[in-house]
């Protein structure tokens, strides 16, 4: 077999970077908006490069792109490639001292608890520079670099492939509302009272859940029928249907995390009790060796998770003696 001598023109990187990236998303789309580019755009490069080699390198079925054995040997060698490429770049650039720490994070959990404690950090490392910045995406180690993110917090269920993810705070769930929605609705008096249209859902809790997850494991913990879930509100996100049970539209399941202070100042009951432990945590999201400001930011929150843990074991205990333990 002879082998060719192959120059790796602009223009072949570039069919290569189209191709490695939708390979890994298995769609032009998905792959487009990574890159920043349009799905033709992104379509069109792979087409040049099969074109080049003269053999397909996807089969194209009605729901996804397969590469075929050509293909995913290419794929697999070009994402070893790019890695090990930024790997060495990564080393190689030197980051100054006074770049700021930036910090992706949940935004539910960056609204709801983490920005009132940031005071505290900022006070304690002014150093640092911490810039939080609120995005759910999926994480994975080349869109951190890419993105010059240093960490990042999640709740989901921590499996990360390429990152260190450190669980720092557990997580309760349980229905909450408001006085004035539970003083309308006074026949709501066990979990089998509830059913669809009073419900207040975050359809999505972390990637990969169910539209449904929180309500659903909370209310079989219970022993409660599972409702029609489609004839309540829905939201992408925790905060938006604490707040509008807050503002009397129903009830939700709240994270503790995000809904004790608002139960300790009386703006929200939890009619049933019976705290449920999620399924998901807070991960602490980095690099496997992380810079010192990174592990600042890690031990802060830690501690502050700490001692948030007997604030609220505190508060559940009265319906679970054993929450949290």
């Amino acid at each position: 077999m002879t082998i060719m001598q192959i120059r790796l023109t602009p223009s072949l990187l570039a069919w290569l970077r189209c191709f490695e990236a939708t390979a890994r998303c298995r769609s032009f789309t998905k792959a487009a908006s990574e890159l920043c580019v349009t799905q033709g755009a992104v379509s069109q490069q792979v087409k040049h490069l099969e074109g080049w080699l003269q053999r397909p390198l996807f089969l194209r079925t009605p729901r996804a792109l397969v590469p075929t054995p050509e293909g995913q040997w290419l794929a697999v060698v070009l994402r070893e490639s790019f890695q090990a490429i930024e790997g060495s770049l990564g080393q190689l650039k030197a980051a100054p001292d006074d770049r700021p720490t930036a910090l992706s994070c949940a935004p539910s959990f960056a609204m709801g608890w983490l920005t009132p404690r940031l005071g505290d950090f900022f006070r304690a490392h002014p150093e640092v520079g911490l810039r939080v910045i609120g995005e759910f995406h999926a994480l994975d180690r080349e869109r951190m670099a890419r993105d010059d993110v240093a960490a990042a917090v999640r709740f989901d269920l921590g499996d990360y492939r390429d990152l260190q993810a450190t669980e720092f705070l557990d997580e309760w769930l349980l229905p909450v509302a408001s006085p004035g929605f539970l003083a309308a609705h006074p026949a709501l008096r066990s979990p089998a009272d509830l059913h669809g249209a009073l419900l207040l859902h975050d359809t999505s809790a972390w990637a990969g859940a169910g539209p449904y997850e929180e309500w659903e494991q909370w209310l079989r913990h219970a022993g409660a029928p599972v409702p029609p879930m489609g004839q309540g509100h829905h939201f992408n996100l925790s905060q938006l249907a604490v707040g509008a049970a807050l503002a009397g539209q129903g009830i939700a399941i709240g994270r503790a995390a995000l809904v004790l202070d608002d139960l300790a100042a009386g703006r929200l009951v939890a009619p049933f009790g019976r705290p449920v432990r999620s399924r998901a945590s807070y991960y602490f999201v980095s690099e496997m060796d992380p810079t010192a400001h990174t592990a600042l930011v890690q031990a802060w929150l830690a501690a502050q998770a700490a001692r948030f843990r007997l604030q609220r074991d505190a508060v559940l205990a009265q319906w679970m003696p054993a929450a949290g333990r």
